[in-house]
């Protein structure tokens, strides 16, 4: 991994909790530099950007409260359509919030399978498609 892929990965995160980027600007970006995916792990607190060979980077992310017991299907998809939206008042700090407290223990972003996987608890999942 290059250090300007490293520097961009780091970039990408902090304007998604700075809100300067929105999600399909970072899916972009990152595509562009060579990524292939990456995941963000709420219980720990971890982004993780990996390249097609395997290679990754990881950076420590805000904390986002705990993560609740129940996977709340509704409510995660409630919360992906006001950042689809860019609601008034949206910001990924809170839709991180909202997403944990209804049991969202992480999440996967496939380029590749044009995708999103959000995680529970007990391995319960949600695939989310991106738009065509």
């Amino acid at each position: 991994m290059t250090p300007a892929q490293e520097s961009l990965a780091k970039s990408c995160l902090l304007g998604a909790e700075n809100d300067t980027m929105t999600f399909p600007e970072i899916v972009g970006a990152l595509f562009q530099a060579g990524f292939e995916s990456y995941a963000i792990d709420y219980r720990r607190c971890r982004a993780i950007y990996y390249l097609p060979d395997g290679q990754s980077t990881e950076y420590a992310t805000h904390q986002s409260g705990p993560v609740a017991e129940r996977f709340d299907v509704r409510a995660i998809q409630a919360a992906i359509r006001d950042a689809q939206q860019l609601v008034p008042d949206y910001t990924y700090k809170g839709f991180c919030q909202k997403v944990t407290k209804a049991g969202c223990a992480g999440y996967v972003v496939s380029f590749t399978g044009r995708r999103a996987v959000y995680m529970g608890r007990s391995a319960e999942i949600h695939v989310e498609y991106f738009p065509s």
